[in-house]
Protein backbone atom coordinates (compact mmCIF):
# COMPACT_ATOMS: atom_id res chain seq x y z
CA UNK A 1 0.00 0.00 0.00
CA UNK A 2 1.44 3.10 -0.94
CA UNK A 3 1.14 6.08 1.79
CA UNK A 4 1.91 9.53 1.02
CA UNK A 5 2.28 12.26 3.84
CA UNK A 6 2.65 15.94 3.21
CA UNK A 7 2.54 19.29 5.22
CA UNK A 8 0.08 21.37 4.57
CA UNK A 9 0.66 24.92 6.60
CA UNK A 10 -1.09 24.20 9.74
CA UNK A 11 -1.45 20.50 9.72
CA UNK A 12 0.23 17.61 7.68
CA UNK A 13 -1.98 15.11 5.77
CA UNK A 14 -1.72 11.06 5.21
CA UNK A 15 -3.24 9.54 2.33
CA UNK A 16 -3.52 5.97 1.17
CA UNK A 17 -4.65 3.85 -1.62
CA UNK A 18 -7.43 1.12 -0.90
CA UNK A 19 -7.64 -0.81 -4.10
CA UNK A 20 -7.79 2.53 -5.99
CA UNK A 21 -9.87 4.36 -3.39
CA UNK A 22 -7.73 7.08 -1.76
CA UNK A 23 -8.67 7.63 1.59
CA UNK A 24 -6.94 11.01 3.62
CA UNK A 25 -6.99 11.87 7.31
CA UNK A 26 -5.43 15.46 8.68
CA UNK A 27 -3.26 15.01 11.67
CA UNK A 28 -1.68 18.05 14.21
CA UNK A 29 -4.30 20.19 13.09
CA UNK A 30 -4.64 22.72 15.98
CA UNK A 31 -1.64 21.85 18.49
CA UNK A 32 -0.80 23.89 20.34
CA UNK A 33 2.58 24.65 22.85
CA UNK A 34 2.48 26.49 26.06
CA UNK A 35 4.14 29.83 25.47
CA UNK A 36 5.16 32.82 27.26
CA UNK A 37 2.33 34.76 29.57
CA UNK A 38 -0.28 31.70 29.73
CA UNK A 39 -0.18 32.25 25.48
CA UNK A 40 0.03 29.17 23.16
CA UNK A 41 1.51 28.72 19.63
CA UNK A 42 0.30 26.49 16.93
CA UNK A 43 1.80 24.75 14.07
CA UNK A 44 1.96 27.80 11.39
CA UNK A 45 4.89 25.42 9.31
CA UNK A 46 5.32 22.03 8.27
CA UNK A 47 8.88 22.52 6.41
CA UNK A 48 9.73 18.70 7.05
CA UNK A 49 8.59 15.16 6.85
CA UNK A 50 10.74 12.35 6.19
CA UNK A 51 10.33 8.80 6.93
CA UNK A 52 13.10 5.82 8.59
CA UNK A 53 13.88 4.22 5.42
CA UNK A 54 14.11 0.66 7.82
CA UNK A 55 10.92 1.52 9.45
CA UNK A 56 8.58 3.14 7.27
CA UNK A 57 5.64 3.16 9.43
CA UNK A 58 7.89 5.62 11.65
CA UNK A 59 8.00 9.24 10.28
CA UNK A 60 9.45 12.45 11.66
CA UNK A 61 7.71 16.01 11.15
CA UNK A 62 8.93 19.13 11.89
CA UNK A 63 6.48 21.81 12.71
CA UNK A 64 7.08 25.85 13.03
CA UNK A 65 7.23 26.69 15.83
CA UNK A 66 6.16 23.20 17.55
CA UNK A 67 9.23 21.65 17.72
CA UNK A 68 9.19 18.14 16.22
CA UNK A 69 6.65 15.10 15.89
CA UNK A 70 7.30 11.66 15.79
CA UNK A 71 4.46 8.42 14.43
CA UNK A 72 5.21 4.53 14.53
CA UNK A 73 1.99 3.62 13.29
CA UNK A 74 2.21 5.40 9.63
CA UNK A 75 0.52 8.74 10.82
CA UNK A 76 -2.05 7.55 12.65
CA UNK A 77 -0.82 8.83 16.16
CA UNK A 78 1.97 11.34 17.12
CA UNK A 79 3.67 12.16 20.13
CA UNK A 80 5.84 15.12 20.90
CA UNK A 81 9.64 14.46 20.38
CA UNK A 82 11.06 17.85 21.16
CA UNK A 83 12.44 16.76 24.50
CA UNK A 84 16.27 18.59 24.36
CA UNK A 85 16.50 19.99 21.05
CA UNK A 86 17.04 23.88 22.01
CA UNK A 87 14.73 25.22 19.93
CA UNK A 88 10.90 24.86 18.83
CA UNK A 89 11.15 25.94 15.46
CA UNK A 90 12.36 22.46 13.46
CA UNK A 91 12.63 23.09 10.08
CA UNK A 92 14.84 19.98 8.88
CA UNK A 93 15.02 16.05 9.65
CA UNK A 94 17.28 13.45 8.26
CA UNK A 95 17.24 9.33 9.53
CA UNK A 96 20.35 8.75 9.00
CA UNK A 97 20.89 5.55 6.27
CA UNK A 98 24.60 4.41 8.02
CA UNK A 99 23.78 4.24 12.01
CA UNK A 100 21.34 2.30 14.18
CA UNK A 101 21.27 2.15 17.80
CA UNK A 102 19.08 -1.09 18.32
CA UNK A 103 15.81 -0.55 16.13
CA UNK A 104 16.38 3.23 15.44
CA UNK A 105 18.10 4.97 12.83
CA UNK A 106 19.76 7.92 14.17
CA UNK A 107 17.48 11.62 13.70
CA UNK A 108 19.13 14.11 12.97
CA UNK A 109 17.74 17.85 13.46
CA UNK A 110 18.22 21.32 12.21
CA UNK A 111 15.92 24.61 13.47
CA UNK A 112 15.94 28.32 13.47
CA UNK A 113 17.96 29.75 14.18
CA UNK A 114 20.73 27.70 12.62
CA UNK A 115 21.31 24.65 15.08
CA UNK A 116 21.93 20.48 14.99
CA UNK A 117 20.88 18.04 17.37
CA UNK A 118 21.35 14.42 16.95
CA UNK A 119 19.29 11.72 18.87
CA UNK A 120 20.14 8.17 19.04
CA UNK A 121 16.91 6.77 20.42
CA UNK A 122 14.20 7.94 17.87
CA UNK A 123 13.92 11.22 19.39
CA UNK A 124 13.60 10.68 23.38
CA UNK A 125 16.71 12.49 23.71
CA UNK A 126 18.63 15.22 21.64
CA UNK A 127 22.27 15.38 21.96
CA UNK A 128 23.43 19.54 20.46
CA UNK A 129 26.16 19.18 17.83
CA UNK A 130 28.88 21.85 17.73
CA UNK A 131 27.80 25.06 16.97
CA UNK A 132 27.28 26.27 13.23
CA UNK A 133 27.34 29.57 13.68
CA UNK A 134 31.55 29.94 14.58
CA UNK A 135 31.68 29.50 10.55
CA UNK A 136 33.51 32.42 9.08
CA UNK A 137 29.97 33.20 6.41
CA UNK A 138 28.01 33.16 9.50
CA UNK A 139 27.48 36.34 10.28
CA UNK A 140 26.03 36.77 6.21
CA UNK A 141 23.13 34.25 6.97
CA UNK A 142 19.82 35.74 6.71
CA UNK A 143 16.30 34.12 5.77
CA UNK A 144 14.21 37.03 4.03
CA UNK A 145 10.77 36.45 5.79
CA UNK A 146 12.67 36.32 8.93
CA UNK A 147 15.44 38.41 8.66
CA UNK A 148 17.08 38.53 12.09
CA UNK A 149 17.00 34.76 11.87
CA UNK A 150 17.70 31.71 9.80
CA UNK A 151 17.96 28.48 9.78
CA UNK A 152 19.02 24.45 8.61
CA UNK A 153 16.79 24.33 6.07
CA UNK A 154 17.83 20.75 4.45
CA UNK A 155 20.22 17.92 6.00
CA UNK A 156 21.44 14.75 3.49
CA UNK A 157 23.92 12.11 4.20
CA UNK A 158 26.69 11.10 1.95
CA UNK A 159 25.44 7.51 0.05
CA UNK A 160 28.96 6.15 -0.22
CA UNK A 161 30.96 7.98 2.82
CA UNK A 162 29.03 7.12 5.91
CA UNK A 163 30.95 10.00 7.63
CA UNK A 164 30.27 12.73 5.52
CA UNK A 165 26.78 15.42 5.64
CA UNK A 166 25.17 17.88 4.40
CA UNK A 167 23.79 20.76 5.74
CA UNK A 168 21.88 23.82 3.68
CA UNK A 169 21.44 27.18 5.41
CA UNK A 170 18.60 29.23 4.57
CA UNK A 171 19.92 31.92 3.46
CA UNK A 172 23.47 31.33 3.40
CA UNK A 173 25.33 28.73 2.49
CA UNK A 174 25.99 25.01 1.78
CA UNK A 175 28.18 23.33 4.28
CA UNK A 176 29.85 20.01 4.47
CA UNK A 177 31.12 18.00 7.21
CA UNK A 178 33.74 14.70 7.11
CA UNK A 179 32.63 13.63 10.57
CA UNK A 180 29.23 13.05 11.33
CA UNK A 181 28.48 16.96 12.17
CA UNK A 182 31.21 17.42 14.71
CA UNK A 183 33.35 20.09 12.34
CA UNK A 184 32.43 21.49 9.62
CA UNK A 185 33.36 23.11 5.89
CA UNK A 186 32.28 26.15 5.09
CA UNK A 187 30.59 27.27 1.81
CA UNK A 188 32.91 27.03 -1.41
CA UNK A 189 32.84 30.32 -3.00
CA UNK A 190 30.87 29.18 -6.14
CA UNK A 191 28.24 26.65 -4.21
CA UNK A 192 24.73 27.99 -3.36
CA UNK A 193 23.79 29.90 -1.17
CA UNK A 194 19.82 29.48 -0.78
CA UNK A 195 19.35 25.75 -0.98
CA UNK A 196 16.05 25.18 -0.61
CA UNK A 197 16.43 21.26 -1.75
CA UNK A 198 19.18 19.31 -1.86
CA UNK A 199 19.86 15.74 -3.27
CA UNK A 200 22.29 13.06 -3.21
CA UNK A 201 22.14 9.85 -5.41
CA UNK A 202 23.33 6.32 -4.58
CA UNK A 203 24.36 5.49 -8.18
CA UNK A 204 26.68 8.83 -9.23
CA UNK A 205 29.19 9.05 -6.02
CA UNK A 206 29.84 12.75 -5.62
CA UNK A 207 26.91 13.96 -7.38
CA UNK A 208 25.32 16.83 -5.68
CA UNK A 209 21.87 18.28 -7.03
CA UNK A 210 20.41 21.77 -5.20
CA UNK A 211 17.33 23.52 -6.02
CA UNK A 212 18.11 27.32 -4.56
CA UNK A 213 16.50 30.99 -4.98
CA UNK A 214 19.69 31.92 -5.75
CA UNK A 215 18.09 32.38 -9.50
CA UNK A 216 15.95 35.16 -8.06
CA UNK A 217 19.08 37.44 -7.53
CA UNK A 218 20.72 36.35 -10.50
CA UNK A 219 19.14 34.22 -13.31
CA UNK A 220 20.77 31.40 -14.60
CA UNK A 221 22.11 30.06 -10.39
CA UNK A 222 18.93 28.89 -9.37
CA UNK A 223 19.89 25.10 -10.09
CA UNK A 224 23.50 23.88 -9.50
CA UNK A 225 25.25 20.23 -9.26
CA UNK A 226 28.36 18.94 -8.57
CA UNK A 227 30.39 16.19 -9.20
CA UNK A 228 33.59 16.16 -6.59
CA UNK A 229 30.83 16.60 -3.17
CA UNK A 230 31.14 19.99 -3.58
CA UNK A 231 34.15 20.85 -3.66
CA UNK A 232 33.08 22.91 -7.58
CA UNK A 233 29.89 23.67 -8.95
CA UNK A 234 28.46 23.42 -12.29
CA UNK A 235 25.15 26.03 -13.24
CA UNK A 236 22.84 24.70 -15.73
CA UNK A 237 19.93 27.22 -16.70
CA UNK A 238 19.60 26.08 -20.73
CA UNK A 239 15.76 26.28 -21.18
CA UNK A 240 14.41 27.35 -17.52
CA UNK A 241 12.35 30.66 -17.98
CA UNK A 242 11.91 30.89 -14.18
CA UNK A 243 14.84 30.95 -12.35
CA UNK A 244 13.21 30.72 -8.02
CA UNK A 245 13.53 27.09 -7.45
CA UNK A 246 11.72 25.19 -4.84
CA UNK A 247 11.40 21.91 -5.39
CA UNK A 248 13.72 18.94 -6.68
CA UNK A 249 13.37 15.06 -7.20
CA UNK A 250 15.96 12.54 -8.69
CA UNK A 251 15.10 9.10 -10.52
CA UNK A 252 16.83 6.43 -8.32
CA UNK A 253 17.56 4.57 -11.28
CA UNK A 254 18.85 6.86 -13.53
CA UNK A 255 21.20 10.37 -11.82
CA UNK A 256 20.35 11.81 -14.77
CA UNK A 257 16.75 12.47 -14.93
CA UNK A 258 15.98 15.54 -12.67
CA UNK A 259 12.51 17.10 -11.99
CA UNK A 260 12.05 20.71 -10.65
CA UNK A 261 9.93 23.22 -9.36
CA UNK A 262 10.06 27.14 -10.54
CA UNK A 263 8.54 30.26 -9.99
CA UNK A 264 8.92 33.71 -11.31
CA UNK A 265 10.02 35.15 -7.39
CA UNK A 266 9.24 34.02 -4.03
CA UNK A 267 6.15 35.72 -3.97
CA UNK A 268 4.81 33.66 -7.15
CA UNK A 269 5.59 30.66 -5.65
CA UNK A 270 4.45 31.04 -1.98
CA UNK A 271 1.86 33.68 -2.03
CA UNK A 272 -2.09 31.96 -2.29
CA UNK A 273 -4.03 33.57 -4.96
CA UNK A 274 -4.16 34.61 -8.60
CA UNK A 275 -0.33 36.29 -8.40
CA UNK A 276 0.66 32.27 -7.41
CA UNK A 277 2.63 31.14 -10.48
CA UNK A 278 4.48 27.67 -10.41
CA UNK A 279 5.91 25.62 -12.65
CA UNK A 280 7.82 21.97 -13.64
CA UNK A 281 10.67 21.39 -15.33
CA UNK A 282 12.91 18.21 -16.61
CA UNK A 283 16.45 17.49 -17.89
CA UNK A 284 17.97 14.66 -18.68
CA UNK A 285 21.49 13.45 -19.99
CA UNK A 286 21.68 16.68 -22.47
CA UNK A 287 21.12 19.26 -19.40
CA UNK A 288 18.17 21.16 -21.70
CA UNK A 289 15.46 21.80 -19.33
CA UNK A 290 11.89 21.15 -20.65
CA UNK A 291 8.67 22.35 -19.05
CA UNK A 292 6.48 19.83 -18.07
CA UNK A 293 2.30 20.58 -18.35
CA UNK A 294 0.75 17.54 -19.17
CA UNK A 295 -1.78 16.44 -16.63
CA UNK A 296 -0.29 19.09 -14.21
CA UNK A 297 -3.20 22.34 -13.23
CA UNK A 298 -2.53 25.44 -15.04
CA UNK A 299 0.89 27.55 -13.42
CA UNK A 300 -1.51 30.63 -12.75
CA UNK A 301 -3.05 30.65 -9.06
CA UNK A 302 -1.01 26.79 -8.43
CA UNK A 303 2.37 27.77 -5.52
CA UNK A 304 5.42 26.04 -5.62
CA UNK A 305 5.52 22.13 -6.19
CA UNK A 306 7.28 20.13 -3.76
CA UNK A 307 8.23 16.90 -5.66
CA UNK A 308 9.34 13.49 -4.46
CA UNK A 309 10.52 10.09 -6.48
CA UNK A 310 9.22 7.19 -5.48
CA UNK A 311 12.47 4.72 -4.33
CA UNK A 312 11.61 1.14 -5.31
CA UNK A 313 9.66 1.94 -8.55
CA UNK A 314 11.47 2.98 -11.58
CA UNK A 315 10.26 6.06 -13.15
CA UNK A 316 7.38 7.61 -10.73
CA UNK A 317 7.76 10.83 -9.32
CA UNK A 318 4.81 12.43 -7.45
CA UNK A 319 4.14 16.46 -7.31
CA UNK A 320 2.61 18.30 -4.54
CA UNK A 321 0.85 21.65 -4.96
CA UNK A 322 -1.75 23.60 -3.12
CA UNK A 323 -3.92 22.62 -6.18
CA UNK A 324 -3.81 18.91 -5.84
CA UNK A 325 -1.42 15.55 -5.55
CA UNK A 326 -0.18 14.20 -9.35
CA UNK A 327 1.29 11.63 -10.03
CA UNK A 328 4.41 10.66 -12.86
CA UNK A 329 4.86 6.93 -14.36
CA UNK A 330 7.08 7.54 -17.00
CA UNK A 331 9.78 9.52 -15.09
CA UNK A 332 8.49 12.73 -14.94
CA UNK A 333 7.57 13.53 -18.78
CA UNK A 334 3.65 13.42 -17.60
CA UNK A 335 1.46 13.40 -14.87
CA UNK A 336 -2.02 12.35 -13.96
CA UNK A 337 -3.98 13.63 -11.08
CA UNK A 338 -4.50 11.41 -7.69
CA UNK A 339 -8.06 11.30 -6.98
CA UNK A 340 -7.87 12.51 -3.45
CA UNK A 341 -10.39 14.43 -1.18
CA UNK A 342 -9.08 17.92 -2.25
CA UNK A 343 -11.31 20.68 0.37
CA UNK A 344 -11.34 24.27 -1.01
CA UNK A 345 -8.82 25.42 1.70
CA UNK A 346 -6.21 23.33 0.62
CA UNK A 347 -6.21 25.76 -2.54
CA UNK A 348 -5.01 28.73 0.04
CA UNK A 349 -2.20 26.63 1.43
CA UNK A 350 1.55 25.81 0.95
CA UNK A 351 2.56 22.34 0.70
CA UNK A 352 5.50 21.09 1.88
CA UNK A 353 7.63 18.60 3.53
CA UNK A 354 6.02 14.94 0.61
CA UNK A 355 7.35 12.24 1.84
CA UNK A 356 6.17 8.28 -0.02
CA UNK A 357 5.78 5.03 1.84
CA UNK A 358 4.91 1.65 1.33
Amino acid sequence: MTRIAFGLGTHIVVAHDEAGDWRAQEHLSGVTIPGPAGKVTQVREIPTLVADSLQSARLYVGAYPTGMWRSDDGGETWRDASAGIGQRGVMSIAVSPWERIGENGVVYAGTEPSALFRSEDGGENWQAMPALTTLPSAPEWSYPPRPATHHVRWIAFDPTEAERLYLCIENGALIRSLDRGIHWQDRTPDGPRDTHTFATHPLAPGRLYSAAGDGFAQPGYGYAESYDRGDTWVRMSEGLQHHYLWGLAVDPTDPDTVLISAASSPVAAHQPGPGAEAHIYRKTADNVWHEITEGLPPAQGTMAHRLAAHLTQRGVFYAACNNGLFRSTDAGRSFAPIPLPWPEAYRFRHVDGLTITE
